[in-house]
């Protein structure tokens, strides 16, 4: 059955991003490998993300493509631009990861943010964590 992971980093002090929603310190100089990300993308075919971690990602140029599939879970889908390969979603997590469990695939990404995460682990539908410090 295919899973629910969350992959994350978190920074020492455990925070995911900074106060204005920036991410920036992921992108420090680097260390040999990528902590395993390479792998990890390859065993998912889904993106699950809230509104907010869509629309900043959206500000900074990230690329929503068919490939792998992304799903916005928002309240209000009409007020938000729809990029290519993005489904929004307004049911709750519980029959959503019930429904998108149903069809074959690879693993499902929960990436953030945190009142999504926490919306889904409410609901019993992580299966699994993955965090890097």
């Amino acid at each position: 059955m295919r899973k629910i992971v969350v992959y994350i980093a978190t920074s020492a002090d455990g925070f995911i991003a900074r106060p204005d929603g920036s991410v920036d310190w992921l992108h420090r100089p680097r260390t040999a490998g990528d902590y395993g990300m390479g792998a990890f993308r390859e065993s998912i075919d889904s993106i699950v993300l809230g509104r907010n971690t869509y629309e900043f990602g959206l500000q900074h140029g990230a690329r929503f493509e068919t490939e792998p599939k992304h799903y916005v879970f928002t309240r209000n889908a009409t007020e938000l631009v729809k990029a290519p390969g993005v489904e929004f979603v307004t049911e709750e997590p519980a029959a959503f990861a019930k429904r998108l469990r149903a069809h074959p695939g690879k693993d499902i990404w929960l990436m953030g943010g945190a009142a999504l995460i926490g919306a889904f682990l409410d609901q019993h539908q992580i299966d699994e964590f993955i965090i890097h410090v």
